[in-house]
């Protein structure tokens, strides 16, 4: 009866340690499926904040354009009106520039520089 005991003993153990391997078996299962489950739940809400950004960019983007627009038309006509602001500052004075010009270049009055030492 002892060998029948040892044998049915044995058979036990044997079965148990098959019931514990289908456990961490099904654990590791378990287990692997949670990171896939994880790794597509993170893709997943990384594409979500991706599409909310691109719109929220969009709304910022379609809000300024319309002022830069608006910047540059008045940035456009301030340019304008100070060119012709120059011009016609040119135009009225050329003329008083031309003349002081042509004076200090025709009248040369001859002078010796003060470091000159006239030698004897």
């Amino acid at each position: 009866m002892t060998h029948h005991q040892n044998s049915q003993g044995i058979q036990t153990l044997l079965e148990a340690e098959k019931n514990a391997a289908r456990i961490v078996q099904k654990a590791r299962a378990y287990r692997v499926q949670r990171l896939k489950d994880a790794r597509t739940e993170a893709a997943r809400e990384i594409e979500e904040l991706k599409e909310q950004k691109n719109l929220e960019f969009q709304d910022f983007e379609a809000e300024h354009v319309g002022s830069s627009d608006q910047s540059s038309v008045k940035v456009a006509s301030e340019t304008e009106e100070k060119l012709k602001a120059v011009q016609k500052a040119f135009n009225e004075s050329k003329d008083s520039v031309i003349d002081k010009l042509l004076s200090a270049v025709t009248n040369v009055e001859p002078k010796v520089h003060i470091n000159v030492t006239v030698r004897q």
